[in-house]
């Protein structure tokens, strides 16, 4: 979780100089904003910290093979969100999108925190590209994912005009 801790603090560093205007600018078509970036970063948090609660509540037990979870930052290969991960058109301000992943990150530190650890090992479920992936590698999963968005954010930077 430090690690996480870490690349969202860089995130948040890396846009916290932006208006609301340039958050929410669409520089190419059928692109995201930045801040659709920031939306879809807070969905996925959202989404994982969801399902890990009801595997470590429901679960059964289930082995994964540790998986290259690294390759999450080889942004080479282009991933498409599956459509309930995907931001929305709205335009968010930095306060409102901040603190909701200050949300989120709570939600998964609470969860996170308050699990057996041993469990981390005993349950799983899917990723689209990596298959099954245990609990303990969902977690470093959410900061790599970070990572790699936060190097899309900093190209977009770059094209604000």
């Amino acid at each position: 979780m430090e690690e996480n801790k870490r690349i969202r603090e860089e995130v948040l560093q890396s846009v916290k100089h932006l208006s609301d205007e340039q958050l929410n600018k669409q520089i190419h078509e059928g692109r995201w904003s930045i801040m659709q970036v920031l939306h879809h970063l807070y969905l996925i948090e959202r989404s994982i910290t969801h399902a890990m609660s009801s595997q470590l509540a429901n679960g059964e037990p289930k082995m994964a093979e540790e998986k290259p979870i690294y390759l999450a930052v080889n942004r080479t290969t282009k991933v498409t969100a599956p459509s309930f991960l995907e931001p929305s058109n709205e335009f968010i301000t930095l306060e409102e999108i901040t603190n909701k992943l200050s949300q989120s990150r709570e939600a998964l530190t609470k969860v996170v925190s308050s699990a057996d650890p041993l469990l981390f090992d005993q349950r799983a479920f899917p990723h689209p590209l990596f298959g099954e992936l245990s609990l303990k590698q969902w977690i470093p999963l959410i900061g790599l994912h970070e990572k790699r968005h936060l190097a899309q954010i900093e190209e977009l930077k770059e094209e604000l005009t």
